[in-house]
């Protein structure tokens, strides 16, 4: 097919689509086929998380306290025949536990808001109990609601999915230090990171903190809430609190290995946040989330999230040039889509759908630096990164942004940073609580 014709098949692709009732995002939705890690199932018993192991209690730990729960839809224990209830409705349910207060991160504690939203202070219709915005909280503003509702000790239990720029982290680091100023103990309910215990990418420059990544750590950190909050405590609330937590209590999961794919947890999946609808987004998310950082879309208001991406321009020759070179544990297909909301709403959009083949071998990251270095060398026209920098603050550093700007290949990037990866591995591992 000639590429005048080419072009002629594809705008006549793109006017009959929505004839047939179908956007490029349902097209998409249509193909989402069977991934490897959804196949698999637990060969042993179930993991228990924290929250389950605290409920077959009875919540024992937490009585005789007024608590502040920072939670969001996440927040369930593991009973499926009676709806996976949340924690703050089977606590306030609970004979001798009091829950003074909730507070919610982004999207909300029952999570009704989109990315860079939240649901405001109000009264949780269900439950009576007042809930408070912590999103874009910072740690005088949080101290001051910790203070307000009068608890007695904090506790934490939301659903990470193993990114630095995602950010449940950061809301627990905030309400760590806090915690600290209030003078109030905090207790964190464990629960599985979604990608295993595998450390990848750039560790965060200092210079760089902002509320995608605060602390230098790995991009892809591999470690657990509790485990974080173990770090965090120990290395860094005495440099910015001049002390510790009055006290920390990790609640630890049972049955989880640092090796397993979420689906061998037996857990169901629970989506963390709107955008994150699968356990495949989050495998995908610590690379492709980096195109949030540019002018491309990210695949926001298409069906599969961080698993399309591309904008209007793109064409076949993206897919096909990262094809030809190969990539471990991945392939890519050419797709079409239109966004329903975010960058390019309502336009048709080019790029590729990511597919993976496996977990051992898939490298998230860099995966997504090679299909960075492609679409620039490739659409120079159309490739960009956003006028903020915004790219900057999700890598952790004006460098990945540079060096591609100056012609680096993919391989270049990712070597830049595995010194500093290499001493973060080291630095994690006295916190490190399971195998």
């Amino acid at each position: 097919m000639g590429e005048l014709d080419r072009r002629r098949f594809l705008l006549s692709s793109a006017v009959t689509a929505p004839m047939l009732g179908l956007t490029g995002a349902s097209v998409a939705g249509a193909e989402q086929g069977t991934e490897r890690d959804s196949e698999r199932r637990a060969d042993h018993e179930p993991v228990r998380t924290g929250a389950d192991e605290l409920a077959a209690t009875g919540w024992d730990r937490l009585r005789g306290a007024g608590l502040g729960v920072i939670a969001n839809p996440t927040s369930v224990v593991t009973r499926p025949r009676a709806g996976l209830p949340h924690i703050v409705d089977e606590m306030h349910a609970a004979e001798g536990v009091e829950v003074a207060a909730v507070f919610g991160p982004e999207h909300g504690f029952r999570g009704t808001a989109q990315a860079g939203g939240s649901e405001g202070d109000h009264t949780d219709p269900r439950t009576g109990i007042p809930v408070y915005d912590t999103y874009g909280a910072d740690t005088a503003k949080l101290s001051g609601m910790l203070r307000q509702a009068g608890i007695d000790r904090l506790v934490f239990d939301i659903a990470d999915v193993g990114t630095r720029f995602y950010t449940y982290i950061w809301t627990m680091y905030t309400a760590m230090r806090a915690a600290v100023r209030v003078g109030v103990p905090l207790t964190v309910l464990d629960r599985p990171n979604p990608l295993g215990g595998h450390a990848a990418g750039p560790v965060l420059d200092p210079e760089f903190a902002s509320g995608v990544g605060e602390l230098p750590i790995a991009q892809q950190h591999g470690m657990t809430v509790g485990e974080l909050a173990r770090m965090f405590d120990a290395e860094f609330l005495p440099e910015r609190e001049n002390e510790r937590l009055p006290e920390l209590d990790v609640v630890e999961m049972s049955g989880w290995s640092r090796k397993h794919s979420f689906a061998g947890t037996g857990l169901p999946w629970i989506p963390p946040s709107p955008n994150m609808p699968t356990p495949d987004t989050a495998r995908v998310y610590p690379g492709t989330g980096m195109f949030e950082g540019t002018v491309f879309s990210e695949g926001r208001g298409t069906t599969r999230p961080f698993e399309i991406v591309g904008a209007p321009g793109v064409d076949w020759r993206w897919a096909e040039r990262l094809n030809s070179e190969g990539t471990a544990g991945a392939y890519f297909r050419e797709t079409h889509f239109v966004p329903t909301f975010s960058k390019h709403r309502d336009e048709t959009c080019g790029g590729v759908r990511l597919y993976r083949t496996g977990d051992a071998e898939f490298d998230a990251i860099g995966t997504a630096v090679r299909m960075l270095v492609r679409a620039r060398g490739l659409y120079p026209e159309v490739f960009g990164w956003r006028s903020d920098h915004w790219i900057d603050d999700l890598t952790g550093s004006a460098r990945l942004r540079e060096m591609i700007d100056a012609g680096a290949d993919a391989a270049d990037v990712v070597g830049s940073w595995e010194a500093e990866l290499a001493d973060f591995r080291r630095r994690r591992r006295p916190y490190l609580l399971y195998r």
